[in-house]
């Protein structure tokens, strides 16, 4: 590590610090040269993961979008945000522990309709009616008499 200060670079590390639940680590330096102290930080290089969209067209993974989504579906009903809080987590785990940076949009609709299915039947016939883009009448019956079916 390059000290800011006279440019040499040998350092020893004077102080160790976990920060952000382990995400992020300060490390307090002394330079062996002119003895000024300084402060660096090391952290995790993670790649953003893309989502590949119905289209074919590509874009970075924004929880803000599964968030607004969740809050429309569960608009009026009784889930809390620490429910929709832990869908997105596991969406975002999920993507986080698979080897692909690049994941389909249909994989994480599913998973984000799985959850909701099992928390509120009605935020998820409303999640799934804009998800699954339903052409027909005839489509968005068919879903609830499966929904029916399995209740």
């Amino acid at each position: 590590m390059k000290c800011p200060y006279c440019d040499h670079r040998k350092d020893r590390v004077v102080d160790s610090r976990e920060s952000k639940e382990g995400a992020l680590i300060r490390r307090r330096r002394e330079c062996l040269s002119c003895k000024r102290r300084f402060t660096s930080y090391e952290r995790i290089e993670s790649l953003p993961s893309m989502v590949i969209k119905k289209d074919g067209s590509r874009e970075t993974f924004q929880k803000e979008k599964i968030q607004r989504g969740l809050l429309r579906a569960c608009e009026k009903r009784p889930v809390s945000t620490q429910h929709l809080d832990s869908i997105i987590e596991s969406v975002e785990k999920c993507l986080a522990d698979s080897a692909d940076r690049e994941i389909p949009s249909s994989l994480i609709g599913q998973m984000i309709m799985e959850q909701l299915r099992a928390l509120d039947k009605v935020a998820y016939v409303r999640f799934a009616s804009v998800y699954l883009d339903f052409k027909s009448v005839e489509e968005f019956m068919e879903e609830l008499n499966e929904l029916l079916a399995k209740s």
